[in-house]
């Protein structure tokens, strides 16, 4: 998943439209984009949504964001969105493997009362958007065999911390940054994907564009997206390049003809296992033709 674009649960129009966004799946969102009054209309919207695509051919990955867990409204969600059977529940506040945990248990309940395979339902937290959560990122290891992947919130650990503001001239200040870095290697803990956070300035396309070079350099595999004109931005930094796709076979090549070998040549240089380890992750991201 590349990009995932969120959109409103309560809009069938937005919906609808998001389909033809491009993005590799879609948060349909239960929580911070709808207000209180209409959580119910939301919930039977995304159903709907959910029940009408799901088996549509070359659809993104729909995945649901409920309210957090100690919200009271977590339940209601999922009781709403089951069973049209979503590919994924995006858990926001998520308060380390505890709360991932809890989740899965939820879904086996579930998935069990819609007739769906278990497991099917993948999770993807929300990492960091309290102070607490920060400090229980190392948990997530083990948590649960659904976890898909990992990302971090910056907005709501502002509120949190009492910060006046999470951006600088220079991009992310540093109580932030820590906040990205240690859902990065939460991530590669868990061996799951990694998530890179939203970019709220919609408009500012070239710094959405800097700020996807910095998150796939950095080794998150994708970004999280608030409006249709983010995703083929996000899209086009988050796909190899052909020239990568070649270097990453040849390295791979290189390995497979040298078996026990711990070193190998390639175009000059030499390489070993974790070139090798950084080729194969590279060629797991590449769609097939």
């Amino acid at each position: 998943m590349r990009s995932l674009l969120f959109v409103p649960g309560d809009s069938p129009r937005k919906l609808d439209k998001a389909l033809d966004s491009g993005a590799d799946a879609l948060i349909l969102d239960l929580e911070d984009s709808v207000a209180p009054s209409e959580k119910p209309a939301a919930r039977a919207a995304t159903a709907a949504f959910l029940a009408r695509t799901r088996g549509a051919e070359h659809r993104p990955r729909l995945y649901v964001r409920i309210n957090a867990l100690d919200t009271g409204l977590a339940d209601d969600d999922l009781a709403a969105v089951m069973p049209a059977g979503p590919d994924g529940i995006m858990l926001p506040k998520a308060v380390g493997g505890a709360d991932v945990a809890a989740l899965g248990a939820r879904l086996a309940v579930h998935e069990a009362q819609a007739d769906l395979p278990d497991g099917a339902t993948r999770i993807l937290p929300i990492a960091t958007e309290t102070a607490q959560a920060v400090f229980a990122l190392g948990t997530m290891p083990g948590a649960s065999p659904r976890l898909v992947g990992l990302t971090w919130g910056a907005e709501d650990l502002s509120a949190d911390l009492g910060a006046e503001t999470n951006r600088d001239e220079a991009g992310w200040t540093a109580p932030f940054r820590l906040a990205r870095n240690l859902a990065l290697l939460a991530a590669a803990a868990a061996e799951v994907d990694p998530i890179d956070t939203i970019n709220a300035a919609f408009r500012d396309l070239d710094g959405l564009a800097r700020e996807c070079r910095e998150a796939r350099r950095d080794g998150f595999t994708g970004k999280m997206a608030i409006h249709p004109a983010q995703v083929p931005v996000i899209n086009a930094a988050f796909t190899p390049s052909q020239a990568e796709i070649a270097r990453a076979r040849a390295v791979v090549a290189a390995f497979a003809q040298a078996p026990g070998t711990g070193v190998v040549g390639v175009e000059g240089q030499m390489l070993d296992r974790p070139h090798l380890r950084r080729a194969e992750r590279l060629l797991a991201r590449v769609k097939p033709a």
